[in-house]
């Protein structure tokens, strides 16, 4: 009988992406504007938006600066997208007017910040501006290009630094490949 199991292989280790963090923060920096609205997406960015407004915040920037979530779901327990995109909360901060930048940990097929920028759009805000930790554009199903990358990567399954499998390993501070293997005992 064989069991599925799994192993971590090292991508990019913390150092590296606190570094690439303070890149993309000067790239993103000319374009903020006074009164931006950071929007996070919900659970995957979290660690990537906290690092990355830090890493703004050091730089002179824009002042009055507002952070909200909303919360999506494609994937469920499963590691594959569904490639239908559920917004289940909305920020709670109105974006109407507002330059918002779109923070979220990885794009692949483009559904997901497809219809988040669009809603936001929709709702009103003046200019979306993404910002992603990883990008895999091999896996892209929708014509989408994100305004800022951290890192492009393969068609690799990724976990830490906010990113999950079956909702372990986001405590992570390095970002890992992970890679299903079957033993047979």
């Amino acid at each position: 009988m064989k069991t599925a199991t799994y192993r971590l292989e090292l991508l990019f280790p913390e150092a590296t992406i606190r570094r690439r963090l303070a890149e993309m923060a000067t790239e993103l920096r000319p374009r903020l504007r006074d009164g931006l609205l950071v929007v996070g997406i919900f659970k995957g960015a979290i660690l990537f938006t906290a690092d990355l407004i830090r890493a703004l915040s050091r730089l002179p920037g824009p002042k009055g600066v507002e952070v909200d979530f909303l919360v999506v779901s494609s994937y469920g327990q499963g590691g594959v997208s569904s490639g239908q995109v559920e917004l289940l909360c909305d920020c709670r901060t109105p974006v109407a007017g507002r330059q918002v930048l779109l923070i979220d940990d990885i794009i692949d097929t483009g559904h997901t910040l497809d219809m988040v920028a669009k809603h936001l759009r929709d709702q009103g805000a003046a200019e979306v501006i993404t910002c992603l930790l990883l990008d895999k554009p091999e896996r892209r199903q929708v014509s989408f290009t994100p305004d800022a990358v951290g890192f492009r990567i393969p068609d690799l399954f990724v976990v830490g630094y906010g990113l999950d499998f079956a909702s372990r390993h986001r405590e992570l501070p390095d970002l890992m490949s992970l890679h299903h293997e079957e033993i047979t005992p």
